[in-house]
Order: structure tokens, then C-alpha cells, then sequence
């Protein structure tokens, strides 16, 4: 088979300019470079034969010589046949003998890119971050509130090898359920240099069995009975600190509210501190006998005189009377 045209091989005119000439081989040489098609033997021939083409264009001497005699000219004229007409003497007609390797397209490739692909095989693997890690951290509703300091303990790479971690993690006040707490570094170690992962804490609140968490302010219902609505009385109630005391009203409704202030959570990286809500839940007896319900029913009056009740007998009334 006839040896392809080396212009056609760059696909450029024969009156392309040494700069045309070396563009169309930086494009060709990049897309059939055997590091870009790994075992693709067509993209190896086509490799070779684009910097064959090349050698023999790029130089001005041996340019001149293809140009004139084509294939069958020698690579190589004389400063003489080159400025004063070819000396037949001084060319070898036969076709060019010289044998292009996978290495010596490596060096006319090199010559243009600076070794590019070479020098990333000297500066060895790229570098890789490592991988992040997780870990669940348990901690009360208490130390939730106030901060804590909790040791952990959790598996990690260290240079290829497992490594069992010890450390302290600081809890800082007012951190909320399901919170990231990202501790840099202590991840997995990275490869070829690069950085270590990092370690997230993840915070789980346990559930209280008094205390429910809205915002920064604490909930919780405190059970009087309905004599103590009526009359009034002290309590004493858990904070998460200690202990307060509740002076009740008389003729406390049920679901009404009184607020401590201060006593609930102090607000994530800031100085506000939420406050503590006491939701009343009025507690009848489970049963009564019936003295104790005529009693209460000659007290009372049937429960007549109660605003709630009375309030809702009147909306009834405008409700029946508009229906007229």
C-alpha cells in the first residue's frame, strides 16, 4: 500500500506555514497518544504516523527535499543540494528506511508538549483527601443544656493500616438534636500527600421523661389537682439545673402557662438563654363517692358559676337563637 501524503496525514495544504504545521500536530498528537487510548493499536498506528509526518515537515531542509522527490528522497540533504539544487550523489532514492517506535513518537510528542505525560509519571500518584467519617454521639437532655466534654472512640485509616482514635469532644451548650460537630483532620489520612478527611460527631438527644425541647425554651406539664386549681398552692418543679418554686394562683385554668425565666436553653454560639414553661394539666380523681360529689355539687353550684362553662352556655344560646 502506497505511503500516505504527510500533508493529508496533518490535514493541511502544502502551503501550510511552520506554525499550521505544528498546530495540526499538537491536535492529532493529543487526541492518538497511546496514554489517552490505552491498548487501541489503531490509535497507536495513527500516533506514529502523524509524528512521522511531522519529522519530516517541521524541518525546513527535510520539508524541501519531501516537496521535492516525495517518499523516495532522502531525509537528510546536504547544506549544498539544499541552497544550490539536489546533488543526486548526496539522496538515497529508496523510501525512507527509518523504523518510528512507540518511543520515538514519545520524543517528537515531548518535544512540543514538554514531556507533559512523563513529568506526571516522575511526580508520581495525584494527591487524594481522605475520606470523611461519622460518628453517633449520645448524650442527656442535661448536658445537651450545659455543654459537656465526652471521650469517643471510633476506627480510621492511618496510612494504609487500620488505627483505633481516641479523643475528647467538646459539646458546646445549646447544641440541638442531629447537630454536626465537624472535628477537621480526623478523618481517613489521604494518599500521595493530600489532606486527611474529616471526623463529623452527630448529636442525638435522649428523650427526658419531664422535658420536651421547643427552640431554647423547655416544656413541661405540671399536673395540680382541681382543689389546688381552685385554691391556689406552691409547688416544686425540676429545672435542668436544679430545683425552682411555682407559687400557683387560685382559679388556675387548665393549659395555662407560667414561665421561668432563664431556665431553658442557652441559644448555640450566642448569650440569650431560653426560658422554662410550665403547661398546667388540672388532674381529676379516677372516682369519687357520692357524698363527695353532692359536696362538691353544694360548693359549686353544678359548676354554674365557672367562666369557661358560663361563657360557653352563652355562645350556645346566640348559636340556637340565630337558627329561630
Amino acid at each position: 500500500m502506497p505511503k500516505a501524503d504527510f500533508y493529508s496525514v496533518l490535514g493541511v495544504p502544502r502551503a501550510a506555514t511552520q506554525d499550521e504545521i505544528k498546530k495540526a500536530y499538537r491536535k492529532l498528537a493529543l487526541q492518538y497518544h497511546p496514554d489517552k487510548n490505552p491498548g487501541n493499536k489503531a490509535a497507536e498506528d495513527k500516533f506514529k504516523e502523524v509524528s512521522e509526518a511531522y519529522e519530516v515537515l517541521h524541518n525546513p531542509k527535510s520539508r524541501q527535499v519531501y516537496d521535492n522527490f516525495g517518499h523516495a528522497g532522502g531525509p537528510q540533504p546536504t547544506a549544498q543540494s539544499y541552497y544550490t539544487g539536489p546533488n543526486f550523489e548526496d539522496f538515497d532514492f529508496e523510501p525512507y528506511r527509518r523504523t518510528y517506535t512507540t518511543q520515538s513518537a514519545y520524543d517528537l510528542f515531548n518535544d512540543i508538549f514538554g514531556d507533559v505525560f512523563t513529568q506526571r509519571a516522575r511526580r508520581g500518584p495525584p494527591k487524594t483527601r481522605g475520606a470523611d467519617l461519622r460518628y453517633n454521639l449520645s448524650i442527656s437532655f442535661e448536658e445537651a443544656a450545659q455543654g459537656a466534654e465526652k471521650q469517643i472512640r471510633f476506627m480510621r485509616d492511618r496510612s494504609g493500616r487500620e488505627d483505633t482514635a481516641t479523643l475528647l469532644v467538646n459539646v458546646p451548650p445549646g447544641v440541638n438534636n442531629g447537630q454536626r460537630l465537624k472535628l477537621k483532620g480526623e478523618g481517613d489520612s489521604g494518599s500521595g500527600g493530600g489532606e486527611n478527611g474529616d471526623l463529623y460527631v452527630i448529636v442525638t438527644l435522649h428523650e427526658h421523661p419531664l422535658f420536651k425541647r421547643q427552640g431554647n425554651d423547655v416544656l413541661m406539664d405540671l399536673p395540680i389537682s382541681f382543689v389546688d386549681a381552685l385554691a391556689g398552692t406552691e409547688v416544686e418543679v425540676p429545672t435542668l439545673t436544679g430545683r425552682a418554686t411555682l407559687k400557683v394562683p387560685p382559679n388556675t385554668h387548665p393549659g395555662q402557662v407560667f414561665r421561668l425565666r432563664g431556665k431553658g436553653f442557652k441559644e448555640l454560639n450566642a448569650t440569650r438563654v431560653g426560658d422554662m414553661l410550665l403547661r398546667v394539666v388540672v388532674d381529676i380523681p379516677a372516682s369519687l363517692t357520692a357524698e363527695q360529689i353532692a359536696s362538691i355539687r353544694q360548693v359549686m353550684g353544678g359548676g354554674e358559676s365557672t367562666p369557661l362553662v358560663k361563657e360557653f352556655k352563652e355562645k350556645i344560646k346566640r348559636v340556637f337563637d340565630g337558627r329561630k
